[in-house]
């Protein structure tokens, strides 16, 4: 089987390659662009891959509020153009969207299905869901893999960064932290979501499926576990979303239901443990 994946030398790419079985092409933004639509359906009748896999995207999410275009143009129409170039080559998808096609339903408690109605509130939001929409039309053979809050350890050093590295950077420059606490959700372990994903590459899933890290946790938690695990010594203080006020909205409550996982014989570890994994793998790889 050849397996192509685009976002190759991403956070998310990066983990997943070595993961995959068979004959894995990784190809850059320098090999297909998105956002050159152009270079898609070339590239696709070049590599004559079995599996696209799709970890590429735009995502600023605040930048997306004051540049909506250029969000749809990765996440919707780029999407669009590869879903079709796909399909043209008998390839199946796997694109990853969001739980930020959630939050419309600010009362909500209960972890979201893949059955329940999506509501973004962000420009973000609204692309990703766009791209699944365009996937699950133009792509006959797809697999649409929501997730959350990615984190892992090529996402941190160099130009990259994710959560768990921006509080200790701020922690140990003895900064205080006000950090939101009225948003929950489930932050996940790229390594996870990665072995998930070969597994259901393999298993040949389809549809939609929910793929996150077991468990909740506001943001503000999520940081109190880093520094209880890590040891380090922080000024840590709650808040709401609207006194943080940044410029996109966000879901108060987009925690990811994976029962149709399960079901497939997949689930993840607790989002606890996988911290503990990610911080003994960020202590192994120094040099990253």
């Amino acid at each position: 089987m050849r397996i192509a994946v685009l976002g190759s030398g991403g956070q998310l790419g990066r983990d997943l390659v070595p993961r995959l079985h068979g004959e894995v092409i990784p190809l850059t933004r320098a090999d297909l662009d998105l956002a050159v639509p152009e270079s898609i359906a070339p590239k696709l009748g070049e590599v004559k891959p079995d599996v696209v896999v799709n970890t590429a995207a735009y995502n600023f999410v605040d930048k997306a509020e004051a540049e909506p275009d250029a969000a749809f143009r990765v996440n919707a129409w780029g999407v669009r153009e590869l879903a079709k170039a796909c399909d043209a080559v008998g390839a199946k998808l796997v694109h990853f969207s969001t739980d930020y096609v959630f939050g419309l339903d600010a009362a909500r408690t209960l972890p979201l299905t893949e059955a329940d109605p999506p509501g973004p509130v962000s420009a973000y939001g609204l692309s990703k869901l766009a791209g699944e929409y365009l996937v699950r039309t133009f792509a006959r053979r797809h697999l649409v893999i929501r997730t959350c809050g990615l984190y892992g350890v090529w996402g941190s050093g160099g130009k990259g960064t994710n959560f768990v590295e921006t509080m200790l950077r701020v922690a140990g420059q003895g900064k205080p932290l006000r950090v939101v606490a009225d948003q929950r959700c489930t932050p996940t372990y790229t390594a996870d979501l990665a072995d998930a994903t070969a597994v259901l590459i393999e298993r040949d899933a389809t549809g939609l499926i929910h793929v996150t890290n077991a468990g909740s946790m506001t943001w503000h938690e999520f940081a109190a576990e880093i520094f209880r695990q890590t040891g380090v010594s922080a000024n840590l203080t709650p808040i709401t979303t609207a006194e943080f006020g940044a410029a996109a909205k966000r879901p108060p409550y987009s925690v990811l239901d994976c029962g149709r996982l399960s079901q497939l014989g997949v689930t993840l570890r607790p989002w606890q443990d996988a911290l503990a994994a990610y911080l003994a793998e960020r202590q192994n790889r120094p040099n990253r």
